[in-house]
């Protein structure tokens, strides 16, 4: 056979070596991404509260934009940013979990100079002391949703987003008023009684989630959202610790309160309005109710996304 054999040596001389860092490899009549970053980070974050200082333990995505031109990203830089943020001395004043991811998303622009938008996404289990009946309190768990996403400048521009996911009790009104009438027909003399009181309905354990986005020095606060959801939104707010008294309290007072997944998405609306009056028409507000039904295989579901401009109208 002619010619030389691939391993001991070839005619053409060796091609030049290409730069180690493959990120940032030109490309030419490509596309840009929207987004490429890192998602399912966990690390203990310290938030400084008014009663003291609490710990979460979010899980957080974050990402940049990614110019046509380049190859990939530079993922490490995402996870160093995320160190920076948690682990230095900037928790130590950091009064909620969108503040940090505020930090964070400035710091990946800082990172990645090729970027034009950051974006940091994060979600933690937190606890509230609540009070229950007779005086008697129990400690109760919520989601809390945040997110910031800076857009470079001069000057960087960042709006955050504050968010909750609350369970609370949800009682059918259909339902209600059509046991009303069934023992109306049964028990006609007690007919004035029967119309003054809450009857029998189905239950539904209700999900509620209030989500505002805004400046980044806006004043939301997510115990105020939570309040929200809780006082104006469902029927009543379910309870971790309930005796059987309490039991009873709490199913008259959501049955005293019956209301549909579009009842609690309005509501809640409506209480926003009401809280934030110093907020600009530009605030968005995402509001969604969905009942995991008792006598159904299927949920119900209600949202509304909008502005408080919008909703103000």
């Amino acid at each position: 056979m002619g010619g030389k054999s691939l391993l001991r040596g070839s005619p053409h001389p060796p091609a030049v070596p290409r730069d180690s860092d493959v990120q940032s490899w030109k490309l030419e009549d490509n596309f840009k991404l929207t987004r490429v970053g890192v998602t399912n980070l966990m690390k203990p974050v310290s938030i400084m509260r008014p009663s003291g200082a609490v710990v979460l333990v979010p899980t957080i995505d974050v990402f940049v934009d990614l110019p046509a031109e380049l190859k990939g990203s530079h993922l490490s830089r995402n996870v160093e940013a995320l160190a920076e943020c948690v682990e230095g001395s900037f928790c130590e004043t950091a009064t909620s979990l969108e503040e940090v991811c505020a930090r964070m998303a400035r710091e990946l622009l800082k990172r990645h100079g090729y970027a034009s938008v950051a974006e940091v996404h994060a979600r933690a289990d937190y606890f509230l002391e609540r009070e229950i009946y007779n005086g008697r309190t129990s400690l109760e768990r919520y989601k809390l949703i945040a997110r910031a996403i800076a857009h470079r400048g001069p000057p960087v521009d960042v709006r955050k987003l504050i968010g909750v996911e609350v369970a609370g009790m949800s009682a059918c009104p259909c339902a209600m008023e059509g046991v009303r009438e069934l023992l109306i027909k049964q028990h006609p003399e007690q007919r004035r009684f029967l119309e003054s009181i809450p009857v029998m309905s189905h239950n539904q354990r209700n999900i509620a989630t209030l989500i505002i986005e805004a400046s980044e020095d806006a004043k939301v606060e997510a115990n105020d959202l939570i309040g929200i959801v809780e006082g104006r939104g469902v029927s009543a707010p379910t309870k971790e610790l309930l005796k059987r008294e309490d039991e009873a309290h709490l199913v008259m007072d959501a049955h005293g309160n019956p209301k549909f997944v579009e009842d609690i998405v309005r509501d809640i609306l409506r209480a926003v309005v009401e809280r934030y009056r110093d907020l600009p028409d530009t605030t968005e507000v995402i509001v969604r109710s969905e009942s995991k039904e008792s006598i159904h295989k299927h949920n119900a579901f209600a949202e509304r996304v909008t502005t408080l401009g919008e909703l103000r109208a």
